[in-house]
This record gives C-alpha cells, structure tokens and sequence, in this order.
C-alpha cells in the first residue's frame, strides 16, 4: 500500500503563514536545509539578529524632549536634535566606523551589565567648546588628525556628565538606573566595552544650533538591554509617561459629580454643662452673630465661603457673599 501524503490542515496553513508574516520562519533558510545543507548559528547574537530591540527608540524620544530644553539653556540659543536612526552592529565592525580622534564617553548603567558609550565627531565638539567660551560657535573644521586638548575634554566631559541626567530619566519609566561616566576616550582601538563579536545597537542624532551642526551617537551594547528586552517588547510602562485625554475628561467629569457635604455655620454659643443638661422644649439659645450676618459655609469640614441666610422656593437658602481665604476669614 503506497503512503498517504501529508495534508496540511487549514489551522496548520494558517499558523504556518503567520509564523512567516512574523519572521519565524524564513522560506530561503527552510529550502536550504531541506537540501541538507549545514547553517551557521550564532549562539551570542542569535536574539539580536531576529530584530534587536523593539520599542528602544521611545527612550530616545523621552530624552530629547527633555534634553533639547536643557541643552538650549546651557548654549543660551534654540536646540534642535533629531533622530537619524538606529542600527545594529557587531563591536568590531562598529569601531571600523569611528574616525580617529573622536570624542567618546564611556558610561555605566547600573544595575544592567556592561558599559555603554556616546560619541560625538569632531565639528561638534570644536562647535560646542569655541560657544560654551563665549564664541558663537562658527569655526573652522579641525584637521583630521589633530588631538582634542585637556580643555576640550573637560568640557565634553561636563557635557556628557549633564546629558546622563537626562538620559537617566529617560529609562526611568522602564528601569530604575544610575549612569555614571567612566571615563572620556578619543581612540577607538583602545575601546573594549564588550567584546569584539558581541552586537550592540546605536542610535544616531543629528544636532542643529545655529552655526553648531553635528552628530551624536549612542552605542549601547544588546546584552544590557537584554534583560529589559519583554518590557520593552511591551511598552506598557511607557504609558504611565503619555497623558490621555479621554481618560483625564471622563476622570474630570465623575470628580464634578462626586457628592460633598456642606454646612453652614449659623453662630456660636458658650454655655455651661449644667445649662446644657437644663434645656427644654422652647428655650432659646443667644449666638454671637445677628440673622442678617454674613455665616460661614463648610465644605466637608473647612471654610470655604460666607453667605448670607434667606429661603428660596420655601427652603431654607444661603446665598454666597464672598469667598473664604485660607485663615478662614
């Protein structure tokens, strides 16, 4: 009896579609090992080569809303910073792309493993050092080959020691961190941050401040971000930073609605125990303000205006003459 042929039902030809809509499974891949052919597999980056870090980019939108300000107030002119966007590399081959001398600050984030770096090229520091002096930032490129001065690598340092502030609220919502600067470098070859095969992801900005024009660049390494990695898949802690306004209306209404409990304060009276246990049917008690003067009305317990007493459509009525100050006067 000859075999019966496998039959993909319709829920296995569904999945198996969607696993390939997802990137799950790659058809060209699948072909080649039905052929029997051996596939490198790389057991250090496998995760980052399925699709990096999802949602990584919503840090950086959070640090550049609040960096552009500060930045601004510490050049004294108008910022602007956008993204160029992000990329992934082996370290090796990221350090292939840095020129040499660069400005570079190597930095902690702790409690995540590993260091991270940001870069920033040549025009912008000369830029950035000639306006934090009092020059207006329009000089002249370096020479390719000139090396940065003490003077200039403070400040860059003073810079970069500022923009982890920043950085560090960005991740906030995400991860409680503490990003400490390491140390200030300008050559590549001597960066050993992770290991020469292991992938990290940068993330490019270009900087725009009059005549101040530049690059910026964050290179942070995958295995930091790693275990963050189902959070940021997610993104749920990043809505506690967006406000919606729908919510915020309907909150705002079902407050408006909320009961409360107001009194007026018609006078006061001081009388002794023994006159309290006397009192019958039909005595009067003397209080200290006249019918005509202004009470005081409570709301929940603390004096909020003063009215005067009167009756509207048979009830007994106060209308409000002034509103009460904090000391209740």
């Amino acid at each position: 009896m000859a075999a019966m042929e496998k039959i993909l039902t319709k829920a296995e030809i569904e999945a198996l579609l969607n696993a390939v809509f997802e990137g799950r499974i790659e058809p060209e891949k699948e072909l080649t090992k039905a052929e029997g052919a051996v596939l490198k597999y790389d057991l250090i980056n496998a995760d980052a080569q399925k699709g990096s870090t999802p949602n990584l980019d919503i840090i950086y939108d959070s640090f550049l809303r609040t960096y552009r300000v500060n930045f601004s107030n510490r050049l004294r002119k108008s910022v602007d910073i956008k993204k160029i966007g992000a990329r992934s590399y082996k370290f090796d081959d990221f350090l292939q792309t840095l020129p040499t001398p660069v400005c570079m600050g190597i930095f902690k984030i702790e409690p995540l493993k590993g260091a991270a770096l940001i870069s920033l090229d040549n025009n912008l520091v000369v830029s950035l050092v000639d306006t934090l002096l009092g020059g207006t930032g329009s000089t002249k490129a370096p020479a390719a080959n000139r090396l940065f001065t003490l003077i200039e690598l403070k400040l860059m340092e003073k810079l970069v020691i500022d923009l982890l502030v920043d950085f560090e609220k960005a991740w906030a919502p995400l991860c409680q961190t503490r990003m400490s600067l390491l140390r200030m470098e300008t050559n590549p070859r001597l960066l050993n941050i992770v290991p020469p095969e292991y992938q990290i992801v940068t993330m490019a900005l270009k900087i725009q401040a009059g005549d101040i024009s530049g690059n910026m660049m964050f290179a942070v390494p995958y295995m930091t971000v790693d275990p963050i990695r189902d959070k940021l898949k997610t993104g749920m802690q990043f809505d506690l930073m967006a406000v919606d306004p729908l919510w915020s209306s309907r909150l705002s209404n079902e407050i408006l609605e909320a009961p409360l409990e107001a009194s007026v304060e018609m006078g006061n009276a001081l009388i002794t125990l023994r006159e309290l246990l006397d009192l019958a049917p039909g005595d009067t008690i003397v209080l200290d303000k006249g019918c005509s003067s202004d009470m005081l009305v409570k709301v929940e317990g603390i004096p909020k205006y003063f009215g005067i007493p009167g009756i509207k459509h048979g009830n007994k009525a106060v209308q409000i003459s002034k509103i009460c100050n904090e000391r209740g006067q």
